[in-house]
């Protein structure tokens, strides 16, 4: 083993990002067909959820681990395209909120059906009960918590 396998064995945060490359190739390339990167697909599946009311930008930021300013250049693409829309909350017009439109939910749906066989591959490699597990540990890795926990000095 060289030492820089060796630092990849034993260092986390680089074995999760090498993973994380590596399958969000694999999904990419399962889901291409539908036009959208598995980044978009996840965005587009996360304000699915929220449905005709939309979700506020910030919380939706938070949920997926980014800062306001990368999720906005997330969306300007799919804004572009018209799969989604940007509106302002009807309570407060400062708080912007994001929706599907019908190409959108359309398009999700296209995506949808591409991931399915995507995740089937990974359930049948890696086994469903693990693949479960390693979505859970990763989690709360992801959590608030987690972070807050991880910065504080022990």
């Amino acid at each position: 083993m060289s030492d820089i396998e060796g630092v990849w064995r034993h260092c986390t945060n680089s074995a999760i990002r090498r993973a994380a490359r590596q399958l969000g190739q694999l999904y990419d390339d399962v889901i291409a067909p539908s036009g959208l990167k598995g980044t978009q697909f996840s965005l587009l599946s996360q304000i699915a959820l929220a449905g005709k009311a939309g979700t506020p930008l910030k919380p939706l930021a938070e949920g997926l681990v980014m800062d306001l300013s990368a999720l906005g250049h997330t969306l300007k693409p799919l804004e572009r395209d018209r799969l989604l829309e940007l509106f302002p909350d009807e309570n407060d017009r400062r708080v912007k909120r994001v929706r599907l439109t019908a190409p959108g939910i359309a398009k999700q749906a296209e995506a949808l059906a591409l991931w399915h066989d995507a995740q089937a591959r990974f359930d049948n490699l890696f086994g469903a009960e693990r693949s479960s597990e390693i979505r859970d540990l990763l989690d709360v890795v992801s959590s608030p918590d987690f972070a807050k926990a991880f910065r504080s000095k022990p």
